[in-house]
C-alpha cells in the first residue's frame, strides 16, 4: 500500500486564531492514545496502524471555540509610580553654634535651588515636613521630577551667610514610612 506524504507542521492557522479557536487534543490538535503514537506524531506524521498516515491536521473537528474575554485590560508602566520623594537631610556647619529656624532652613533650600538652576526651578514644590532646630535635620518632600535637582543643589551648597556648611543626605525614599526608622541605629534591650 503506498504511503501518503506527510505535510510539514505549520501550527494553527491565522483564521482559526482570529476566531478564538484552540486545539483540544493532547498533541497539537490530534488525539494520540499511546506514547509511541505521540512520538510518531512529533516526528511529523508516520504510519501508525493499518497503513493510515496521521499528519497534524487543522481540521475544524479538532478545534473548539474559546470564550471571548469579558473585559479588556490596559497595561500602563511607569518608571516611577510615586508622585513624591522624601529626603531625610542634616545641615552641618564647620563652626558650632549656628542656629536656624524652620523658615530660614526652607529659605536656604530655595536659595540653593535658585543659585544652581535659576528662578524657574527654584519654584519646585518643596515642603519641609519636620524640622529639628537642635540637630538641624529635616524631612523634605519633593516632587519626583525635582529630586535630582534638589539633591544636586544641596550637594553643591557650601556656605550660609559666610559660614562653611554642608548638607548630608541621610535617607531618600518614595515612601515616607521608610524614613521612620533606621536599622543601623536600632538599639535592642
Amino acid at each position: 500500500m503506498p504511503r501518503a506524504k506527510a505535510r510539514p507542521s505549520r501550527g494553527p492557522s491565522l483564521a482559526s486564531l482570529q476566531r478564538g479557536l484552540r486545539p483540544t487534543g493532547r498533541l497539537r490538535g490530534l488525539s494520540a492514545t499511546t506514547c509511541a503514537d505521540r512520538m510518531r506524531l512529533a516526528s511529523g506524521g508516520r504510519e501508525i496502524s493499518g497503513g493510515t498516515v496521521l499528519t497534524q491536521s487543522r481540521c475544524d473537528q479538532h478545534w473548539k471555540k474559546m470564550p471571548a474575554p469579558a473585559t479588556t485590560y490596559e497595561r500602563i508602566v511607569y518608571k516611577n509610580p510615586s508622585e513624591y520623594h522624601y529626603m531625610k537631610v542634616r545641615l552641618e556647619f564647620q563652626d558650632c553654634g549656628v542656629a536656624l529656624n524652620a523658615a530660614q532652613f526652607k529659605q536656604l533650600l530655595v536659595s540653593a535651588l535658585k543659585d544652581l538652576f535659576g528662578e524657574v526651578d527654584a519654584a519646585l514644590p518643596l515642603d519641609v515636613l519636620t524640622y529639628e532646630e537642635k540637630t538641624l535635620s529635616a524631612i523634605l518632600r519633593i516632587c519626583s521630577s525635582g529630586l535630582v535637582k534638589l539633591w544636586s543643589s544641596l550637594t553643591l551648597l557650601g556656605s550660609y551667610k559666610g559660614k562653611n556648611c554642608a548638607f548630608r543626605v541621610i535617607q531618600v525614599s518614595p515612601f515616607l514610612l521608610a524614613l521612620s526608622g533606621n536599622s543601623r541605629e536600632l538599639v535592642l534591650n
